[in-house]
């Protein structure tokens, strides 16, 4: 899969690499390798992950060494075994020692957001139920964390506040109640869906009665959760959310409802690890 549309791969690269080299470049490599050396590496998965930011990774080591040989054996949402190469770099030595810590960087916060998206995927599969990943994200790397997640199986939730109507529960205590929030979000003619989210079963009806478009079920237990399935019976959507983790989504998913988001997949996920490797000439 491509990379998302509205993410500029050139400033990326330009700004990861120009935080690591500093002004001054890599002094080290400087300092003991020949400018001319050539250096023959891989990259090992030195742990069971999914793949998710390959092609930045090579954008990288090409941004120094636009000559440097790569041999993709692995793409973006591919699940590898402990000891998987995901790819095969060559070129000169300084340039490939340089650019390192940056692709490994990428390549490893990225691969294990989809590794521990995949986890929760894994643990709702024939449930019907839809992981969703949120906006708990770093500042600056949304994008590429919600291309990560899309890579573990997961589907987007909203990507900013100008793509999506939520009302959560700080709206509705300014707003007075659930009805009163809906009413002012549907006079305010965005065109956009209305999700409201809930946390008590009574404020489900007046929710629908104002005209929500769909539910999110906050923090509710699972017989919450499938007391509200009946309630709502189809008419909406609903979204289970808060505080899951593996050990309960997949209770949380069966009982019936149509989406499940977790922050921790973006937030929480640790870096997997993957090694570069020097091989013989």
């Amino acid at each position: 899969m491509s990379l998302p549309e509205d993410f500029d791969l050139d400033d990326f690269v330009q700004r990861t690499l120009s935080e690591d080299l500093g002004r001054g470049g890599d002094v080290t490599s400087a300092a003991t390798i020949a400018p001319d050396a050539q250096f023959k590496a891989e990259l090992n998965a030195r742990q069971p992950i999914v793949v998710a930011g390959i092609h930045i990774a090579v954008a990288i080591f090409r941004a120094l060494d636009g000559s440097a040989a790569i041999e993709l054996l692995a793409n973006d949402g591919d699940r590898l075994e402990r000891g998987a190469a995901l790819m095969r770099v060559s070129g000169n030595a300084r340039s490939m020692l340089a650019a390192e810590r940056s692709a490994l960087n990428t390549l490893q916060h990225l691969s294990g957001i989809a590794t521990l998206t995949r986890r929760y995927v894994d643990e709702i599969a024939g449930t019907g139920a839809i992981l969703l990943d949120t906006r708990k994200t770093i500042p600056g790397l949304r994008v590429l964390e919600k291309f990560a997640s899309l890579m573990g199986g997961a589907q987007n939730h909203r990507m900013r506040l100008d793509d999506g109507v939520l009302i959560k529960d700080n709206h509705i205590a300014v707003c007075g109640g659930v009805a009163e929030a809906v009413k002012r979000a549907k006079a305010a003619g965005t065109g956009l869906p209305i999700q409201v989210e809930v946390d008590r079963i009574d404020q489900i009806e007046p929710a629908l009665a104002a005209g929500a478009n769909r539910l999110l079920l906050d923090n509710m237990d699972p017989a919450q959760l499938r007391a509200a399935v009946r309630l709502v019976a189809g008419r909406v959507p609903l979204e289970a959310s808060g505080g899951v983790t593996l050990e309960t989504i997949r209770f949380l998913a069966e009982t019936g409802v149509d989406f499940i988001s977790v922050g921790r997949i973006t937030q929480s996920a640790p870096a997997v690890d993957i090694g570069m490797d020097y091989t013989v000439h």
